[in-house]
């Protein structure tokens, strides 16, 4: 298993850019496919963006296609999404979780970190 913790969370306005940060502990690391989930209040837990193990691979959720990026290195365990021209429906919780294959769905997750909040003002 590998240990997942997101950071970078924060306050911005409509149009601002936030970088998360998922640091990942274990050596068995670079094996896992990681994602990035998001869970707005009173909604279920949605997709938005993976990367392969390697970072070749990418997928992202129709709703943030071209503002969001995913991007990972290896060498420092750490995986990062880049987020740009917010939205207010962006606001979330964002999870990071690995995953044994680049996946949507968020059942065929099996490690979590413990969420960072992001909230975007109008």
């Amino acid at each position: 298993q590998v240990q997942l913790v997101e950071s970078g969370g924060g306050l911005v306005q409509a149009g601002g850019s936030l970088r998360l940060s998922c640091a990942a502990s274990g050596r068995t690391f670079t094996l896992y496919a990681v994602g990035w989930l998001r869970q707005a209040p009173g909604k279920e837990r949605e997709f938005v963006a993976a990367i392969s193990w390697r970072g070749g691979s990418t997928l992202y959720a129709d709703s943030v296609k071209g503002r969001f990026t995913v991007s990972r290195d290896n060498a420092k365990n750490t995986v990062y999404l880049q987020m740009n021209s917010l939205k207010p429906e962006d606001t979330a919780v964002y999870y990071c979780a690995a995953s044994r294959s680049m996946t949507g769905w968020a059942h065929e997750y099996v490690s979590w970190g413990q969420g960072t909040q992001v909230t975007v003002s109008s």
